[in-house]
């Protein structure tokens, strides 16, 4: 299974939305559009889940293509880089 990074998304776009956009190449494991913490709204990307070869054709088909006026940026996800930890007061 590969994770796919789904960037520049519209503002409303929910998880099945970002489901049924990638369903065509393929079956979607899992869709996620990221959200704000604090306020709930999308933070404007999300993260699906495919099968390896389901998930590199997605990213040639995908990436760049217009949804809701926006050129979606798809690539393949990268792990979490961890932020040093800061002093609290």
């Amino acid at each position: 299974m590969k994770k796919i990074y789904v960037g520049n998304l519209p503002w409303s776009t929910t998880d099945a939305e970002l489901k049924d956009m990638f369903s065509p190449y393929g079956t979607v494991h899992s869709a996620v559009v990221i959200t704000d913490r604090e306020t709930g709204r999308s933070r404007g990307f999300g993260f699906v889940e495919m099968d390896q070869d389901n998930a590199e054709n997605a990213i040639r088909e995908a990436d760049g293509k217009d949804i809701g006026g926006r050129a979606l940026r798809v690539n393949e996800a990268q792990e979490r880089q961890r932020r040093p930890q800061r002093d609290r007061w």
